[in-house]
Protein backbone atom coordinates (compact mmCIF):
# COMPACT_ATOMS: atom_id res chain seq x y z
CA UNK A 1 0.00 0.00 0.00
CA UNK A 2 1.35 3.14 -0.91
CA UNK A 3 2.29 5.97 1.86
CA UNK A 4 0.09 8.60 1.32
CA UNK A 5 0.96 10.56 5.10
CA UNK A 6 1.36 14.07 3.00
CA UNK A 7 -1.85 14.97 1.69
CA UNK A 8 -1.92 17.68 -1.75
CA UNK A 9 -4.25 20.54 -0.34
CA UNK A 10 -6.73 21.23 -3.00
CA UNK A 11 -5.82 24.46 -4.56
CA UNK A 12 -9.53 26.17 -2.77
CA UNK A 13 -7.61 25.65 0.52
CA UNK A 14 -4.96 27.06 -0.97
CA UNK A 15 -6.08 30.71 -2.28
CA UNK A 16 -8.28 30.95 0.88
CA UNK A 17 -5.18 30.41 2.77
CA UNK A 18 -3.54 33.44 0.54
CA UNK A 19 -6.68 35.28 1.11
CA UNK A 20 -7.14 35.08 5.15
CA UNK A 21 -2.91 35.90 5.01
CA UNK A 22 -3.71 39.18 2.22
CA UNK A 23 -6.06 40.68 4.66
CA UNK A 24 -4.46 39.66 7.83
CA UNK A 25 -1.29 41.75 6.40
CA UNK A 26 -3.78 44.80 5.19
CA UNK A 27 -5.13 44.74 8.90
CA UNK A 28 -1.59 44.79 10.20
CA UNK A 29 -0.37 47.77 7.73
CA UNK A 30 -3.55 49.81 7.52
CA UNK A 31 -6.05 48.63 10.74
CA UNK A 32 -8.62 48.39 8.16
CA UNK A 33 -10.25 44.71 8.87
CA UNK A 34 -11.82 43.29 5.92
CA UNK A 35 -11.51 39.86 7.54
CA UNK A 36 -15.55 39.59 7.86
CA UNK A 37 -16.54 41.13 5.06
CA UNK A 38 -18.45 38.83 2.94
CA UNK A 39 -16.01 36.45 1.09
CA UNK A 40 -17.35 36.09 -2.06
CA UNK A 41 -17.59 40.12 -2.85
CA UNK A 42 -14.03 40.40 -1.25
CA UNK A 43 -12.26 37.41 -3.70
CA UNK A 44 -14.07 38.93 -6.84
CA UNK A 45 -12.04 42.63 -5.96
CA UNK A 46 -9.04 40.73 -5.26
CA UNK A 47 -8.94 38.68 -8.37
CA UNK A 48 -9.97 41.89 -10.03
CA UNK A 49 -6.99 43.76 -9.00
CA UNK A 50 -4.81 41.13 -9.94
CA UNK A 51 -5.86 40.87 -13.11
CA UNK A 52 -5.74 44.69 -13.60
CA UNK A 53 -2.18 44.59 -12.46
CA UNK A 54 -1.12 41.54 -14.10
CA UNK A 55 -0.35 39.47 -10.96
CA UNK A 56 -0.60 35.97 -10.94
CA UNK A 57 -0.84 34.84 -7.21
CA UNK A 58 -2.86 36.40 -4.40
CA UNK A 59 0.81 35.89 -2.62
CA UNK A 60 2.42 37.93 -4.66
CA UNK A 61 -0.53 40.59 -4.45
CA UNK A 62 -0.24 40.31 -0.56
CA UNK A 63 4.11 41.00 -1.09
CA UNK A 64 3.79 43.97 -3.20
CA UNK A 65 0.81 44.99 -0.53
CA UNK A 66 3.65 44.62 2.71
CA UNK A 67 6.36 46.33 0.43
CA UNK A 68 5.00 48.92 -2.03
CA UNK A 69 2.63 51.38 -0.06
CA UNK A 70 0.90 52.52 -3.27
CA UNK A 71 -0.59 48.75 -3.67
CA UNK A 72 -1.95 49.08 0.00
CA UNK A 73 -3.73 52.03 -1.15
CA UNK A 74 -5.05 50.24 -4.16
CA UNK A 75 -6.63 47.57 -2.36
CA UNK A 76 -8.37 49.65 0.44
CA UNK A 77 -9.78 51.49 -3.04
CA UNK A 78 -10.86 48.10 -4.18
CA UNK A 79 -12.12 46.72 -0.83
CA UNK A 80 -14.42 49.76 -0.23
CA UNK A 81 -17.72 49.98 -1.83
CA UNK A 82 -18.37 53.37 -3.53
CA UNK A 83 -21.62 52.26 -5.19
CA UNK A 84 -24.21 55.47 -5.03
CA UNK A 85 -26.61 58.06 -6.61
CA UNK A 86 -28.76 60.82 -5.52
CA UNK A 87 -32.50 60.30 -3.88
CA UNK A 88 -31.12 56.35 -4.70
CA UNK A 89 -34.11 54.05 -4.03
CA UNK A 90 -36.44 57.42 -4.22
CA UNK A 91 -39.01 55.85 -2.55
CA UNK A 92 -36.88 55.33 0.48
CA UNK A 93 -36.56 59.38 0.26
CA UNK A 94 -40.41 59.63 0.12
CA UNK A 95 -40.95 57.37 2.90
CA UNK A 96 -38.18 59.42 5.17
CA UNK A 97 -39.70 62.71 4.15
CA UNK A 98 -43.13 61.65 5.10
CA UNK A 99 -43.02 59.03 8.18
CA UNK A 100 -40.12 60.77 9.72
CA UNK A 101 -39.52 64.31 9.20
CA UNK A 102 -43.62 64.89 10.88
CA UNK A 103 -41.37 63.42 13.87
CA UNK A 104 -38.42 65.23 14.27
CA UNK A 105 -39.28 68.32 12.75
CA UNK A 106 -40.19 70.22 15.99
CA UNK A 107 -36.66 69.15 17.58
CA UNK A 108 -34.48 71.97 19.26
CA UNK A 109 -31.94 70.50 16.23
CA UNK A 110 -31.71 67.00 14.37
CA UNK A 111 -28.08 65.04 14.37
CA UNK A 112 -28.21 62.40 11.14
CA UNK A 113 -25.48 60.24 10.72
CA UNK A 114 -24.89 58.65 7.05
CA UNK A 115 -22.46 55.92 7.93
CA UNK A 116 -20.89 54.90 4.62
CA UNK A 117 -21.94 58.07 2.93
CA UNK A 118 -18.91 57.10 -0.43
CA UNK A 119 -19.02 59.92 -2.66
CA UNK A 120 -21.70 62.01 -1.08
CA UNK A 121 -24.35 61.92 -2.89
CA UNK A 122 -27.14 60.77 -0.68
CA UNK A 123 -25.53 63.34 1.80
CA UNK A 124 -26.60 65.79 -0.64
CA UNK A 125 -30.13 64.11 -1.77
CA UNK A 126 -30.76 64.55 2.51
CA UNK A 127 -29.38 68.41 2.62
CA UNK A 128 -31.73 68.96 -0.23
CA UNK A 129 -34.31 67.40 1.21
CA UNK A 130 -33.74 68.96 4.93
CA UNK A 131 -33.25 72.17 3.07
CA UNK A 132 -37.39 71.82 1.70
CA UNK A 133 -38.58 71.14 4.87
CA UNK A 134 -37.29 74.14 6.49
CA UNK A 135 -34.80 72.18 8.59
CA UNK A 136 -31.54 72.30 7.67
CA UNK A 137 -30.47 75.26 9.56
CA UNK A 138 -30.81 73.52 12.93
CA UNK A 139 -29.57 70.04 11.25
CA UNK A 140 -26.19 68.66 11.37
CA UNK A 141 -25.45 66.02 8.87
CA UNK A 142 -22.26 63.80 10.03
CA UNK A 143 -21.24 61.86 6.64
CA UNK A 144 -18.82 59.24 7.23
CA UNK A 145 -16.55 57.19 5.32
CA UNK A 146 -13.51 54.56 5.60
CA UNK A 147 -12.02 55.58 1.96
CA UNK A 148 -10.17 59.11 2.81
CA UNK A 149 -10.33 59.39 -1.18
CA UNK A 150 -14.18 59.45 -2.03
CA UNK A 151 -14.85 61.70 1.18
CA UNK A 152 -12.61 64.19 -0.51
CA UNK A 153 -14.81 63.82 -3.84
CA UNK A 154 -17.99 63.71 -1.61
CA UNK A 155 -16.73 67.35 -0.03
CA UNK A 156 -16.15 68.91 -3.34
CA UNK A 157 -20.49 68.43 -4.36
CA UNK A 158 -19.23 68.14 -7.85
CA UNK A 159 -20.95 64.95 -10.04
CA UNK A 160 -20.75 64.15 -13.35
CA UNK A 161 -23.12 66.22 -15.70
CA UNK A 162 -24.70 63.48 -17.60
CA UNK A 163 -25.79 61.77 -14.36
CA UNK A 164 -28.22 64.56 -13.40
CA UNK A 165 -31.13 63.72 -16.01
CA UNK A 166 -31.01 60.15 -14.02
CA UNK A 167 -30.70 61.97 -10.29
CA UNK A 168 -33.65 64.50 -11.49
CA UNK A 169 -36.22 61.63 -11.85
CA UNK A 170 -34.53 60.25 -8.66
CA UNK A 171 -35.43 63.42 -7.04
CA UNK A 172 -39.36 64.04 -8.46
CA UNK A 173 -39.92 60.54 -7.36
CA UNK A 174 -38.86 61.22 -4.01
CA UNK A 175 -41.25 64.30 -3.95
CA UNK A 176 -39.23 66.84 -4.36
CA UNK A 177 -41.01 69.99 -4.41
CA UNK A 178 -38.72 72.71 -6.53
CA UNK A 179 -37.03 72.33 -9.78
CA UNK A 180 -34.14 70.38 -9.00
CA UNK A 181 -31.50 72.23 -11.14
CA UNK A 182 -31.88 74.84 -8.91
CA UNK A 183 -29.36 73.07 -6.43
CA UNK A 184 -26.32 73.00 -8.68
CA UNK A 185 -24.78 74.90 -11.66
CA UNK A 186 -22.99 73.42 -14.47
CA UNK A 187 -20.14 73.76 -17.03
CA UNK A 188 -19.80 71.41 -20.01
CA UNK A 189 -18.92 68.65 -18.05
CA UNK A 190 -19.86 68.80 -13.71
CA UNK A 191 -22.46 69.84 -12.03
CA UNK A 192 -21.77 71.44 -8.93
CA UNK A 193 -23.98 72.34 -6.51
CA UNK A 194 -24.41 75.31 -4.51
CA UNK A 195 -22.28 75.37 -0.53
CA UNK A 196 -25.65 76.41 0.79
CA UNK A 197 -26.17 72.70 1.35
CA UNK A 198 -22.76 71.94 2.59
CA UNK A 199 -22.57 74.30 5.49
CA UNK A 200 -24.54 71.61 8.11
CA UNK A 201 -22.34 69.09 6.68
CA UNK A 202 -19.37 67.38 8.52
CA UNK A 203 -17.29 65.01 6.73
CA UNK A 204 -14.71 62.72 8.55
CA UNK A 205 -13.21 59.50 8.08
CA UNK A 206 -14.98 56.19 10.39
CA UNK A 207 -14.52 53.01 9.83
CA UNK A 208 -17.34 50.89 11.14
CA UNK A 209 -15.35 47.73 11.18
CA UNK A 210 -12.71 49.42 13.99
CA UNK A 211 -14.22 52.78 14.94
CA UNK A 212 -16.12 53.70 18.19
CA UNK A 213 -19.52 55.77 19.23
CA UNK A 214 -18.73 59.49 18.19
CA UNK A 215 -21.90 61.24 18.77
CA UNK A 216 -25.88 60.44 19.99
CA UNK A 217 -28.33 61.03 16.75
CA UNK A 218 -31.45 60.96 15.63
CA UNK A 219 -31.44 59.88 12.90
CA UNK A 220 -28.45 57.27 11.27
CA UNK A 221 -28.70 55.68 7.67
CA UNK A 222 -26.20 53.42 6.64
CA UNK A 223 -27.87 51.51 2.97
CA UNK A 224 -26.75 49.03 1.38
CA UNK A 225 -23.28 48.87 3.02
CA UNK A 226 -24.37 45.98 5.64
CA UNK A 227 -24.68 43.20 2.65
CA UNK A 228 -21.02 43.19 2.36
CA UNK A 229 -20.38 42.05 6.15
CA UNK A 230 -20.94 38.36 7.56
CA UNK A 231 -23.57 38.08 10.45
CA UNK A 232 -21.62 38.25 12.93
CA UNK A 233 -19.72 41.67 11.66
CA UNK A 234 -23.47 43.05 11.17
CA UNK A 235 -24.08 42.54 14.60
CA UNK A 236 -20.93 43.99 15.74
CA UNK A 237 -22.09 47.15 13.32
CA UNK A 238 -25.70 47.40 14.55
CA UNK A 239 -24.19 47.28 18.20
CA UNK A 240 -22.43 50.30 17.54
CA UNK A 241 -25.37 52.02 15.93
CA UNK A 242 -27.47 51.34 18.74
CA UNK A 243 -25.19 52.64 20.85
CA UNK A 244 -25.11 55.74 18.70
CA UNK A 245 -29.03 56.29 18.41
CA UNK A 246 -31.07 58.53 20.96
CA UNK A 247 -34.04 56.44 22.58
CA UNK A 248 -36.77 57.37 19.65
CA UNK A 249 -33.98 57.40 17.25
CA UNK A 250 -34.69 56.11 13.76
CA UNK A 251 -32.46 53.90 11.71
CA UNK A 252 -32.80 54.15 8.04
CA UNK A 253 -31.03 50.74 6.13
CA UNK A 254 -30.97 49.38 2.29
CA UNK A 255 -33.52 47.55 0.54
CA UNK A 256 -31.64 44.46 0.63
CA UNK A 257 -31.13 44.84 4.14
CA UNK A 258 -33.13 43.80 7.88
CA UNK A 259 -32.91 44.05 11.16
CA UNK A 260 -35.13 40.65 11.05
CA UNK A 261 -32.09 38.13 11.95
CA UNK A 262 -30.02 40.77 14.15
CA UNK A 263 -29.55 40.18 17.77
CA UNK A 264 -31.19 43.99 18.77
CA UNK A 265 -33.83 43.71 16.79
CA UNK A 266 -36.24 43.24 20.09
CA UNK A 267 -35.24 46.76 21.18
CA UNK A 268 -36.46 48.40 17.36
CA UNK A 269 -39.95 48.85 16.06
CA UNK A 270 -40.71 48.70 12.52
CA UNK A 271 -41.76 52.11 10.68
CA UNK A 272 -42.04 51.39 7.18
CA UNK A 273 -41.42 47.85 6.41
CA UNK A 274 -41.02 48.17 2.58
CA UNK A 275 -38.28 50.76 3.21
CA UNK A 276 -36.63 49.34 6.06
CA UNK A 277 -36.74 52.49 8.23
CA UNK A 278 -36.41 51.44 12.44
CA UNK A 279 -37.20 52.69 15.48
CA UNK A 280 -35.35 52.53 18.56
CA UNK A 281 -37.57 52.11 21.36
CA UNK A 282 -35.28 50.56 24.62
Amino acid sequence: MPHSEHRIVPNIEHAELEIDILLNAVFRLSGYDFRLYNRSSITRRIYNRMRVSNISTITQLTNLIIHDSSFLEQILNDFSINVTEMFRNPSFFKAFRTDIIPRIKDYPEIRIWHAGCATGEEVFSMAILLEEEGLMDKAVIYATDMNEEVLKKAKNGVFSLHKMQAYTKNYQLAGGKEAFSQYYKTDQQFAYFHNDLLKNIIFAQHNLVTDQSFNEFHVIICRNVLIYFTQALQNQVHQLFYESLTVGGYLGLGDKETLRFIELMPKYIEINSTERIYQKVE
